[in-house]
């Protein structure tokens, strides 16, 4: 079987510096062929998706494939920032993961109603979130049709 070629962009937006390199290390443990982008608040997260403030020089339409949302941020918490990308008729197609610590079934049910594509709970060790990266690096590249770079969000 031939290892597939193609690579997802991911864009995690998460407070946490310890959070946020173990994600990085377990995306890089796991195998899985993509760049990750890393913002600490939802309101770097839009400055980045719309290429403002410390992003100005980016390209806006160099969109990541993926988010991975952190709920509980400072500044503007993931449930705001979802609310916004979602509303955002030039952002709400890109797909948009919960990652978070958050076990309340009204968090879950209110990220569902704001547009998420999926809730995860994020694992208490290492090699269960280098499992669920392979997961989700599998399923996002393998099986989920995304828009190409050529279509403009």
């Amino acid at each position: 079987m031939q290892a597939n070629p193609k690579s997802i962009s991911i864009l995690l937006a998460d407070d946490d510096k310890d959070d946020q390199l173990l994600t990085r290390d377990a995306l890089e443990e796991s195998l899985v062929r993509s760049t990750l982008d890393i913002v600490d608040d939802g309101v770097e997260l839009l400055e980045y998706l719309k290429a403002e403030g410390r992003f100005a020089g980016r390209d806006a339409n160099e969109r990541p494939d993926l988010i991975l949302l952190d709920l509980n941020m400072p500044r503007m918490d993931g449930r705001q920032a979802l609310a916004a990308i979602k509303a955002d008729p030039d952002l709400r197609r890109i797909p948009v993961v919960i990652l978070t610590t958050s076990k309340a079934e009204e968090d879950m049910l209110k990220s569902y109603d704001l547009g998420a594509a999926s809730y995860l709970s994020k694992p208490v060790t290492f090699d269960g979130l280098v499992e669920l990266m392979k997961t989700l690096g599998r399923y996002w590249v393998e099986f989920v049709e995304l828009p190409g770079k050529q279509h403009k969000f």
